[in-house]
This record gives structure tokens, C-alpha cells and sequence, in this order.
């Protein structure tokens, strides 16, 4: 099977595209998506701290989900035209 996540950056948010089992809640999927990488981002970017005034906040508290009840070469259709489209992508 092919990679199951993509994911799509413009310089004020992001678009991802990945396969989540029904076992998980998607919101604590998401959640914990923004708090790995709140981190790290944290760590590498000490200047971070000093722009939001000692609150551990890097990414909005919102978010939007959609899902696609689509097959996967659907899918990867809609990979390819949001690929077109002028966002930078990252295979996960």
C-alpha cells in the first residue's frame, strides 16, 4: 500500500490528507499533532517563547476536518490536483 498521509503547507496553514483507523477520535488525533509539533517547533525556534508572552501556544486552538468516503485511488486523485494547485507538499 502506498504512503496514507500527505501533507500540504501555505504560509498560514496547513492541508493534510491521512487515513485515521475508526478507533481514534479525530479530534485527539489532531490534538496530538499540534502539541508534537508545538514542541518542536518550541525547540527549534527559541524566539517562539518571546511572541506569545509565556503561554505554550504556537498554533490556533481551531481546526477543520472533512472526511472522504472514497476509495484509494480516489484519493490519491485529489492528492495530485491539491499537488497542481501551488501547494508545497511533504510525503509523511
Amino acid at each position: 500500500m502506498r504512503s496514507s498521509n500527505t501533507i500540504y503547507i501555505q504560509i498560514d496553514h496547513i492541508h493534510t490528507v491521512m487515513i485515521i483507523p475508526p478507533k481514534y477520535k479525530v479530534s485527539e488525533v489532531i490534538s496530538r499533532i499540534k502539541a508534537q509539533t508545538a514542541s518542536k517547533l518550541r525547540k527549534k525556534f527559541s524566539w517562539l517563547s518571546k511572541v506569545y508572552w509565556k503561554e505554550n501556544i504556537v498554533w490556533s486552538p481551531g481546526y477543520f476536518v472533512s472526511t472522504i468516503g472514497l476509495d484509494e485511488k480516489s484519493i490519491f486523485r485529489i492528492r495530485k490536483m491539491a499537488k497542481n494547485s501551488g501547494f508545497r507538499s511533504s510525503e509523511a
